[in-house]
């Protein structure tokens, strides 16, 4: 009998953004990370996901810490694994579109600081949202890697997908994610795209799936058995539920397996008993809410993905609403017909579930309607993946026209003005993509990093004599 080629699965661990993104909204700390980079750097990893999404936004807002000090630091400590992001495209990491030079100079940076791999979506799959950040990637030396936003609905076919796949490898990809961020991709249907998209194109397939409604592990067998070369897993202390699947599972599911990943339990277990403690503050502290640490098979009907899910409860226990809780839920994919079936991922995830918020606390549906979700309507995001019937662009933006082009051909260079208004608190090329992307946050994370500056290292002074905080 003729022997088995060797296939080991790769594996890129989520445990530094994804994770704790999906269940703590995104409140772990560069602190808490850094005493475990050496052992995570031993492992073998394909990645380490460990910034990008929502982190920049969470580390000025909630942490008073500045990402791109988190980066380097990373960086610093993982002599051995490729450092991965998220990028929204046009997005950025912020909720708007912003013009090519901006995008350009963000990816530069981040590059530069020591992201290795880009994973680049559209919320809506326009493509279009993607090719400055897709060209800029590759000119810079990174891993371009294009992920599709998994979604169901009438338009989201095979064919579909299959037809975006061929899209992306035209566009230059070096691999596809297929980014299942609401846990909608079923075992037998994730054989059925793997499978599609492998006889489409050549390129490097990697899963990303929450575990929110419970099938998660079950679909990454299929899919790597399929043909799929990369999966996304998360440290056992921060998985399933509305995160990744378990890593040490994984690997354990596909140990003796011609996918055997040939990684260290002993040395999975030391890592997972370093993010233990932190789960266990997170509960105590109600920072991770039961909502989001367990199976919700109604995730196949709301399609609300995990670090939305966790948004959404923090929001309504802010305004004492939790008892709409599943009411905002059935509203959900409601709204998400109305405004053309976007897939729910950031930012189409945080207009569409706010306005969802808004039309159950209001008593009627979009009496108010978010600034957002008109720039949705209006087609500022791009082409939706069905068009918008008369009667909801009326209701939410009047006799206004929508936008057919790509959204960022309308928008002047702004890095310029950026650097200008910013002035007085440039103490790095960085920070100008900071302000840009978060202007009053921003503002007021820099006057606080200036309040902390009372002690200055000259060694880390760079060569323009700007000066760093220790």
């Amino acid at each position: 009998m003729a022997e088995v080629a060797k296939r080991p699965v790769l594996i890129t661990d989520t445990i530094l953004r994804d994770a704790h993104q999906s269940l703590i909204a995104t409140r772990m700390k560069t602190e808490d990370m850094l005493p475990i980079i050496s052992a995570m750097d031993k492992v073998g990893y394909h990645s380490v996901e460990c910034w990008g999404g929502a982190t920049f936004d969470s580390a000025i807002r909630f942490l008073k810490e500045d990402p791109w000090d988190r980066l380097r630091t990373l960086r610093k400590g993982f002599k051995n694994t490729k450092l991965q992001m998220l990028l929204r495209g046009q997005n950025l990491l912020g909720y708007r579109h912003y013009a090519d030079d901006m995008v350009e100079y963000f990816v530069q940076k981040s590059i530069a600081n020591g992201i290795d791999i880009i994973r680049i979506f559209d919320a809506l799959n326009d493509l279009r949202n993607l090719e400055t950040s897709v060209k800029a990637t590759k000119k810079e030396g990174g891993h371009a890697q294009i992920a599709i936003s998994y979604t169901l609905s009438d338009v989201h076919t095979l064919e579909f997908y299959k037809e975006t796949a061929k899209q992306i490898a035209d566009m230059g990809a070096d691999s596809i994610c297929i980014k299942d961020m609401a846990g909608l991709l079923v075992p037998y249907e994730a054989t059925r795209l793997v499978t599609a998209l492998k006889e489409t194109v050549n390129l490097p397939i990697q899963l990303h799936a929450h575990y929110t409604s419970g099938v998660a592990a079950m679909t990454y067998l299929k899919g790597v058995e399929a043909g799929a070369e990369i999966i996304d897993t998360a440290m056992s202390p921060f998985s399933m539920g509305s995160s990744q699947p378990a890593t040490e599972v994984m690997v354990e599911t596909f140990k003796g397996t011609q996918y055997d990943s040939g990684f260290d339990q002993q040395l999975l277990a030391e890592i997972a008993e370093h993010f233990r403690p932190l789960r266990e503050e997170a509960i105590e502290s109600g920072l991770m809410s039961t909502k989001v640490m367990g199976v919700d098979i109604k995730t196949l009907l709301y399609q609300v993905p995990g670090g939305m899910l966790s948004n959404l409860v923090s929001q309504l226990e802010k305004q004492n609403k939790m008892d709409k809780y599943y009411e905002v839920l059935n509203e959900i994919p409601k709204v998400r017909a109305d405004f053309g079936y976007p897939p729910l991922v950031t930012p189409s995830s945080q207009i569409v579930g706010t306005q969802a918020v808004f039309n159950i606390l209001g008593g009627e549906r979009y009496k108010m309607v978010t600034k957002e979700s008109k720039a949705l309507v209006k087609g500022e995001y791009g082409k939706t993946p069905v068009p918008i019937s008369e009667e909801i662009k009326k209701k939410i933006i009047g006799d206004e026209e929508q936008i057919t082009c790509r959204p960022a051909d309308l928008l002047k260079p702004e890095l310029e003005a950026n650097e200008k208004e910013m002035k007085q608190f440039h103490i790095q090329d960085e920070d100008v993509l900071t302000y840009a992307m978060f202007p009053a946050v921003a503002r007021e994370f820099f006057e606080h990093r200036e309040a902390q500056m009372t002690k200055v290292d000259p060694t880390i002074a760079d060569k323009e004599n700007k000066v760093y905080p220790v």
